[in-house]
């Protein structure tokens, strides 16, 4: 159903794509861009209503390529519908779903589930990125000619790595023919062994087995010398470690065709918040004072290691955020450290977080936007960039938000089933106000003083 002509009036229009970063309007016919900049009043469409976002910032729908909706098979946790009503509230307009569910996305069948289940409850756009092996049991490659064709936008064993480098190199020379990215969870099995967070003097002082730098940036390097002997398309996920910058840098100053993700935990929080309290002084904590909710993969690191992953973003050595929403019941982080279940909540509260790199002056708000946008459309091919633009013809996919508008994080309040953050009581500064996905509103705040009028 086609929605409505609006005319969304006087936000800061940022178009990263283009460049465009001016105070204007845009206007939206049949769910499509129909006009940016200076509009007059006269002549608009009949039916046309206005949307004031004086005071608000405009800019293409987020593109998210990195999250888990947990369906099929762990619904107890997130579904298609909820993870995508969260998504709409976090200003994603455009999702890609991981394949570490029950059964995997191996098979053209699953991925079909996948979009139709979407097209009937899905808020957001959703793409399935599907399993590199059959299984992801990392012992032969699945069929990805089939699963392409059905529709899978990349192919990942997302929750664990391909371990095999020869299986790791097969993925990356058929990506060549695909052309469709290949994403590792970048992680050494045999460093990373029992570890449930960053090792370091964090958990030494509460006797948690630690997981070092070298578990992340071994299998980077491995990738990265397997892109170069294929020409493969290869996608870092969830950068985390200071360490793994250079290679990256090195990466690209060859010509590589890799890319890579950072998470907005990596960018903004340490593992000193595994102690509770929002990042407490050890000499304060206790042998059991732990926040579970901190407990993530890879783990939150040093600030040494956030500063570096900031600048990387900001130098675009780093190509783009992606939140690896991951989220859990209750019972799977109401536990002890090393029983909780690695992930975090994120879909609502990435810009917040995100913004603060903007505040504190650490990344532009063109810059910001540039990395949730374009950033992730280049990662996943041209078939994304009319979704990550404001030019005229291009879906309506927009996001309106207040990057001054202060608000305490309520995970009672997410409309994601997974309330897992470790953000519970946090001040954020910068909210999104409204979301439209091919120009209908799908999201609007409780507290958006949006006026309308025919």
């Amino acid at each position: 159903m086609q929605s409505s002509p609006i005319l969304i009036k006087g936000p800061r229009i940022i178009d990263a794509s283009s460049g465009l970063d001016q105070v204007g309007d845009i206007l939206v016919v049949d769910g499509m861009i129909a006009a940016v900049g200076p509009i007059s009043q006269d002549g608009l469409p009949d039916g046309c209503r206005t949307v004031d976002a004086t005071g608000l910032v405009a800019c293409p729908g987020f593109i998210d390529l990195h999250c888990h909706l947990r369906e099929p098979g762990f619904e107890f946790k997130e579904t298609i519908a909820s993870g995508t009503r969260a998504a709409a509230k976090g200003g994603f307009t455009s999702i890609c779903a991981m394949p570490n569910t029950d059964p995997p996305v191996d098979n053209a069948a699953v991925v079909d589930f996948l979009r139709f289940r979407s097209q009937a409850e899905a808020a957001v756009r959703v793409f399935p990125i599907a399993c590199v092996s059959k299984g992801r049991l990392g012992r032969e490659l699945a069929d990805m000619e089939e699963l392409a064709s059905a529709g899978a936008v990349a192919f990942s064993d997302d929750g664990d790595p391909v371990y095999d480098a020869n299986l790791m190199r097969l993925a990356l020379a058929y990506s060549l023919d695909l052309g469709l990215p290949i994403t590792n969870h970048c992680q050494d099995i045999a460093l990373s062994r029992n570890g449930v967070m960053a090792e370091g003097a964090v958990a030494s002082r509460l006797g948690l087995d630690g997981i070092p730098a070298a578990a992340e940036e071994a299998m980077i390097a491995r990738d990265i010398s397997l892109a170069e002997l294929t020409g493969g398309r290869l996608h870092i996920a969830h950068v985390s470690t200071a360490g793994s910058v250079p290679l990256l840098r090195q990466a690209k100053e060859r010509g590589l065709r890799v890319t890579a993700e950072v998470c907005p935990h990596h960018l903004t929080i340490t593992d000193q918040w595994v102690l509770g309290g929002n990042g407490m002084d050890a000499d304060a904590a206790g042998p059991l004072s732990y926040d579970t909710s901190t407990k993530v993969y890879p783990p939150l690191r040093t600030q040494r290691d956030v500063d570096a992953l900031v600048q990387a973003l900001a130098e675009g050595v780093i190509d783009c955020i992606a939140t690896d929403h991951a989220p859990h019941d209750a019972t799977s982080k109401q536990c002890t450290y090393q029983e909780a279940a690695f992930g975090i909540s994120v879909l609502e509260t990435a810009l917040g977080s995100t913004l603060q790199m903007v505040h504190q002056g650490l990344l532009s708000l063109p810059d910001l936007v540039h990395r949730w946008t374009v950033g992730p459309a280049s990662v996943l091919g041209s078939a994304f960039d009319g979704f990550a633009s404001l030019d005229i013809g291009t879906p309506a996919d927009v996001v309106l938000f207040d990057p001054d508008r202060e608000w305490v994080v309520n995970p009672q309040e997410f409309l994601s089933q997974g309330k897992n953050t470790p953000l519970a009581g946090v001040t954020l500064k910068g909210q999104v106000v409204a979301t439209f996905v091919d120009g209908r509103m799908v999201y609007e705040s409780e507290t958006s003083k949006l006026g309308a009028a025919g």
